[in-house]
């Protein structure tokens, strides 16, 4: 069975256990208990095909700045995460699409999930902005809720096929150029 180790980023505060456990737990945690690293799995069908998730669920504090180095060269996908109630997390995505970029180089394999979008009254952080990272960052994007899970398999699953995409590409070229004709 494939397995896929899918790391999390973003600032603190933004909803990466809440969607974490979410998505591997199926329920809500309400009270935020700040995280270093936390690591989370999940049996999953993904387009009729069993695979192995294991979610690395990090922290945004700039103290543990060094460690984001070593949870980008374990991760294979990862999902930059901000809150749509807070600009800040929202401009600061840079600082961890920059860390993919040293630790994975060219082609970081992600998307950017933006949480919480049913606080509409207190967003800061349109759709179309998100919408435009994703397309200058070369990626997907998605908003997801935590407390209802609204779009929060479907967030997985998008990080999911874009490695299985990889992962068959790499395979092809492989095999092209291994290929010898006599």
């Amino acid at each position: 069975m494939e397995t896929w180790r899918i790391t999390l980023l973003g600032d603190g505060g933004v909803g990466k256990t809440a969607l974490a456990v979410q998505y591997t737990l199926g329920c809500f945690v309400e009270t935020y208990d700040p995280t270093i690293e936390d690591a989370y799995r999940k049996q999953a069908l993904v387009d009729e095909k069993m695979c192995f998730i294991e979610v690395l669920d990090t922290t945004g504090q700039e103290e543990y700045a060094a460690l984001r180095d070593q949870w980008v060269r374990e991760g294979q996908g990862f999902i930059l995460v901000y809150s749509v109630d807070s600009r800040p997390t929202f401009d600061r995505l840079e600082v961890f699409h920059q860390s993919m970029l040293r630790g994975k180089g060219e082609n970081p394999i992600f998307i950017i999930v933006g949480n919480r979008f049913d606080r509409t009254g207190e967003r800061e952080v349109t759709y179309d902005d998100g919408a435009l990272l994703a397309q200058r960052l070369g990626c997907k994007f998605l908003e997801t809720n935590s407390i209802n899970a609204r779009n929060v398999e479907r967030a997985f699953n998008t990080l999911v096929r874009a490695l299985r995409r990889n992962r068959d590409r790499q395979t092809v070229g492989r095999r092209d150029s291994n290929c010898v004709v006599v």
